[in-house]
């Protein structure tokens, strides 16, 4: 009969303790389990809403279907990019898509909802198109900000046991942006995570990626023989943030949108979900692989997660 050395019985009730605990996460949720439930969350990011084409039976019908669903989400995540630009665009055209934009929550979104600023949804930056000068009241985030009624372009709140910390990627970069945070915010979010007690988790959401594989993909960007990822497509101070988040074990969670596909990137304990986009390739279809959708995210009190993507029926 074979006998086990004491390190190879330690090396074995180690695997079974592992098989198990990862038999434990794969499996689904039983019905005990979504009781405690600490929330669940529907982030519709890229939605890219204009009056023109398919884009605003297309918002309806995902708003539809997150409402429809028999356990229904408790709160509506919308990712920024929400409007189809006013990055580029005049007065007119901004007021339009405003206009737009508070008929369609109105009028569909039961829900309560929190929202993001993305970067088309920064009033005029691009002068040589918008015709702005700058001195607008509105000019800038401040559309943004009076548009989806905001306490500001990034602001934090708490919800259900976790920390929500909702950052500003958009940072002007000549008639353009590139995704980063200003010292002024960075130096908040230092603070917002040093003052959250280390019991409570926390979900952070940007426009702009903090991390993400999707924007090594989307444009040849090993062309020169490199990679060279534009500093638009993803946090040009992703080492700072994640050398911060290291600090604080209690970030669980970075969600995103931007690049319009779907990844999921596991970084020192903090996973980041680049989830995808409601217009798809603007509402086009699929963009590259990318199905257009939403993502469904159940939070634990403990710190855990579940996400899902979802379809919804797109408008052809």
């Amino acid at each position: 009969m074979s006998r086990f050395t004491r390190r190879e019985l330690v090396r074995a009730v180690g695997a079974a303790a592992l098989g198990v605990a990862a038999w434990l996460h794969l499996r689904p949720r039983s019905e005990a389990q979504r009781a405690k439930r600490a929330l669940r969350i529907a982030h519709l990011t890229d939605i890219h809403v204009q009056p023109e084409g398919t884009a605003t039976q297309g918002m309806v019908n995902c708003l539809k279907a997150v409402h429809e669903m028999s356990d229904r989400p408790d709160l509506i995540l919308f990712g920024g990019d929400n409007v189809m630009d006013v990055f580029a665009q005049n007065r007119d055209r901004a007021k339009v898509l405003a206009d737009l934009w508070r008929k369609m929550v109105r009028e569909y979104c039961e829900i309560p909802f929190r929202v993001c600023v993305g970067n088309h949804d920064v009033w005029g930056w691009d002068k040589g198109k918008s015709g702005c000068s700058g001195n607008e009241p509105e000019y800038g985030k401040k559309w943004a900000i009076d548009t989806f009624e905001l306490p500001n372009s990034y602001y934090a709140f708490e919800q259900a046991g976790w920390k929500f910390i909702v950052l500003d990627s958009t940072y002007p970069h000549g008639n353009d942006y590139k995704g980063r945070l200003d010292d002024e915010q960075f130096g908040w979010l230092r603070e917002e995570l040093k003052r959250t007690p280390r019991a409570t988790p926390i979900f952070v959401l940007s426009h702009i990626p903090i991390l993400s594989a999707s924007a090594f993909l989307d444009g040849e960007n090993e062309k020169t023989g490199d990679w060279v990822v534009p500093g638009a497509w993803m946090h040009i101070d992703a080492r700072r943030m994640v050398e911060l988040f290291y600090e604080h074990p209690n970030v669980k969670l970075c969600v995103s949108g931007h690049i319009h596909l779907l990844d999921k990137v596991e970084y020192n304990g903090v996973t980041y979900i680049c989830d995808g986009a409601v217009s798809g390739a603007w509402w086009r279809g699929n963009y590259h692989q990318t199905r257009p959708g939403w993502g469904l995210i159940d939070l634990y009190p403990d710190g855990s997660f579940t996400h899902e993507y979802r379809s919804f029926e797109y408008p052809r």
